[in-house]
């Protein structure tokens, strides 16, 4: 009941924005020939109508489990609206605001409020709508590039890194959500960039699922088709847990569904020949030469996101080893646990952050709004012996697209 009042009320407050809004498209349309206005009015009204009746419609439409591709489509579509909407509200709030000093000077110098009319701007009303369109268009054109996976080749030096290992390949994937994925063909294309490598080792850090193991049930000989000679090894994410669809702490039925996932997420990554590793280590040998590699459980630092991540359990007995690389989904713990209290980890390989699958990689601009949450969202932080790399993921969440932040298959070389 609770979450139908919430639509409802959502529904209402963005039909009072589509008014507002409508005020300054009649003031920009105000010099068109009528009949081509009245064409633009009535889309205007369509486009709304169709988002306020999908909102409304959402549980209906999301139970649609054999439409899965409609509601992806029709998600993009209102997602970027709603987005282009929120841009194109707020200069025109700017505008109104200006105006709204204007008539309080002119009431002031007048000593009356008589005959006082600010007009909207021209310049400011059009740059709403290019921003507010610009994104839409954007958002839409992101929409392409959900499986326009980009290989990146990263050369690693250490200091501490034993001679063996000169010279390993080795590949990092990350945030897969396979609920999210929706075209096994570009999947695979995926795979054979990641199998054209011939990495020595696989590392997948978390979030194979955005829910339930059962999201995996279309994937399953897809991914298993990664091998790699030293194995491939996984950690789980804050997603692969079920607590985003059962809760952190759900009571009768509930608890034992979600156990039961869980327990069917773990033998999923041993059916695709994965070992996956909870908050423990284990020894990778290569030319003589022994390193450790770490795998931890979820561990974020930000408010919301779970702790099940145990570093006392997963380090005792790595110490021996000269070199170490630690797997923990969430980037925040770098800094807030594994820098602090374990400096002898060389390098900590993250996802998480998705780079918000928003945002500008050009020559030497890097930039999406995740970084004003995450410090450490994308690419290679630290320096000398003590590295993270966040990978930007394979997969996507919520939106499913990509604008500037192309999903990632990252390629390490040690040097």
């Amino acid at each position: 009941m609770r979450s139908s009042s919430s639509r409802w009320i959502i529904s209402m407050l963005l039909l009072l924005a589509d008014w507002y809004i409508f005020g300054a498209l009649r003031f920009i349309c105000s010099n068109i020939p009528e009949s081509l206005r009245a064409t633009v009015y009535l889309i205007y009204w369509l486009l709304t109508a169709l988002s306020i009746s999908a909102l409304v419609l959402f549980p209906y439409i999301q139970s649609l489990s054999t439409l899965k591709k409609f509601r992806n489509d029709l998600f993009t579509m209102l997602t970027g609206l709603q987005l282009s909407k929120i841009a194109a509200l707020a200069v025109f709030f700017i505008d109104d605001f200006r105006r709204l000093l204007i008539w309080l000077a002119r009431a002031l110098q007048n000593g009356g409020t008589a005959g006082i009319e600010v007009n909207r701007s021209v310049l400011l009303t059009s740059m709403g709508f290019c921003i507010g369109g610009g994104l839409f268009l954007a958002l839409l054109w992101g929409y392409t590039n959900k499986y326009r996976y980009r290989v990146r080749h990263i050369k690693l030096k250490f200091a501490s890194l034993p001679s063996g290992f000169r010279g390993m390949k080795f590949i990092q994937i990350s945030d897969i959500h396979s609920g999210s994925l929706q075209n096994k063909k570009s999947v695979n294309k995926g795979i054979d960039l990641i199998l054209k490598e011939k990495p020595e080792m696989v590392l997948f850090t978390g979030d194979l699922v955005n829910d339930r193991a059962v999201e995996m049930d279309e994937y399953m000989d897809v991914f298993s088709r990664i091998k790699a000679p030293l194995g491939v090894y996984s950690i789980l994410g804050n997603h692969d847990y079920g607590d985003y669809y059962w809760g952190t702490y759900p009571q009768g039925q509930a608890a034992i569904d979600k156990k039961e996932n869980l327990h069917r997420l773990k033998q999923i990554h041993k059916e695709l020949g994965w070992r996956l590793l909870m908050n423990e280590h284990v020894a990778i040998k290569r030319n003589g030469d022994e390193i450790a590699l770490l795998g931890i459980e979820n561990w974020g630092a930000k408010a919301g996101f779970p702790k099940y991540g145990q570093m006392n359990k997963a380090y005792p007995g790595s110490e021996k080893y000269p070199f170490k690389i630690l797997m923990s989904h969430d980037p925040s713990h770098w800094k807030a646990e594994v820098k602090v209290q374990y400096p002898d980890i060389n390098l900590t390989l993250s996802g998480h952050t998705h780079g918000m699958q928003f945002g500008i990689e050009l020559g030497g601009i890097k930039w999406s709004p995740v970084q004003w949450v995450y410090k450490e969202w994308a690419g290679l932080y630290g320096s000398g012996d003590h590295k993270l790399y966040v990978n930007r993921g394979f997969g996507f969440l919520g939106y499913p697209g990509r604008v500037g932040i192309l999903p990632e298959i990252t390629v390490f070389e040690f040097v």
